[in-house]
C-alpha cells in the first residue's frame, strides 16, 4: 500500500493565476440605507450613546469574520 501525496499543480499563466488570488481576497460588504447609525435620544441622564446598537452588532460582526 502506497502512501498518499498531495497532488502537484503547475501553473502556466501567473498573470490569471495571480488576479485570481487578489480576487478570492476580496470581500464586498453592502449595508442596509434603512439602518440607523445614530441612536434616538435616550431621555436618560448622561451622555447620548454614539452609535446605535444595530451599528454595534453589524461591526462585532465584521470582526468576527477577521
Amino acid at each position: 500500500m502506497s502512501s498518499w501525496s498531495p497532488t502537484k499543480y503547475k501553473s502556466t499563466n501567473w498573470s490569471a493565476y495571480n488576479d485570481a488570488l487578489k480576487r478570492r481576497g476580496s470581500l464586498e460588504i453592502w449595508f442596509d440605507p434603512e439602518m440607523v447609525w445614530v441612536p434616538p435620544p435616550g431621555g436618560k441622564r448622561g451622555r447620548q450613546q454614539r452609535f446605535s446598537d444595530a451599528a454595534i452588532q453589524a461591526c462585532l460582526t465584521l470582526k468576527v469574520f477577521d
